[in-house]
């Protein structure tokens, strides 16, 4: 394919996955199930935080965390008491277990009373061409409590090189357009300008195999990369092109 059969082949795929019918095998049918913002996000950055593995049971375990939570994220994080964090301890998802998600809730509760929320801990260079060094900034925030140590592997560092691929999902859902009912559009701070590729093993591929991505290790120069020709293709909404390769990764087999 030419460059413009490509943009027209990603832009066609893009727009046959990104429908509501996503949401039906997708963790992010979660936080679709509440409709205050707090509760959006909170719900969305706890299930984003064990997407790995099997969507079913990544689903499974995002609804026992809320289960967990009474299905109430927002008044849980910010009213618990030290008693109630005793029910989380049960939860394992692959390797994210009950002191995880201890330490999760008592982080959460300190960026909402102390530094503005979700949203502002995410957005402290808003202006920023893209958000390695705001992840990189929510990072320190999240983790300026006492914590275990192996808890910081659940958060990831672009500025270390990792693809941030969990952070970038959960960027996704908050920042881009709800109008095509899949992501959320409820952050306003950020754009969608700035938003990069989650990538992971299906994208990757998919985006070796077209020629967008020559890089072999899924790590943070391989985002980098992959923003820079995703943004020739659409520089105002570049992650759109997430659901064309996952899409096509995972529904259609392309490798």
């Amino acid at each position: 394919m030419n460059a413009i059969e490509l943009e027209d082949f990603l832009n066609y795929k893009a727009s046959t996955y990104e429908n509501i019918r996503f949401l039906e095998d997708d963790p992010i049918q979660i936080p679709h199930t509440f409709k205050k913002k707090e509760d959006v996000e909170i719900s969305a950055f706890l299930v984003a935080s064990i997407a790995w593995g099997n969507r079913k049971s990544i689903i499974k375990s995002g609804q026992r965390m809320m289960s967990l939570m009474e299905n109430d994220p927002y008044h849980f994080v910010l009213d618990h008491r030290e008693a109630d964090l005793k029910a989380l301890d049960s939860f394992v998802h692959r390797t994210f277990n009950g002191n995880d998600l201890r330490f999760f809730i008592k982080a959460l509760k300190q960026l909402y009373l102390v530094h503005g929320g979700l949203e502002a801990s995410f957005s402290k260079i808003p202006l920023e061409e893209r958000l390695e060094q705001n992840i990189h900034n929510f990072r320190n925030l999240f983790f300026e409590m006492d914590h275990e140590k192996r808890t910081q592997k659940h958060v990831a560092d672009p500025l270390r090189g990792s693809a941030a691929k969990r952070i970038n999902m959960f960027l996704r859902w908050m920042v881009r357009s709800s109008k095509n009912h899949v992501d959320f559009g409820i952050w306003k701070t950020l754009s969608s300008a700035q938003l990069s590729c989650p990538l992971d093993v299906h994208s990757g591929n998919v985006a070796r195999s077209l020629g967008l991505l020559k890089r072999k290790q899924n790590d943070q120069k391989a985002v980098l990369e992959l923003d820079t020709n995703l943004r020739k293709l659409d520089p105002k909404d570049p992650v759109k092109y997430d659901f064309a390769l996952f899409g096509l990764g995972v529904f259609e087999g392309m490798k």
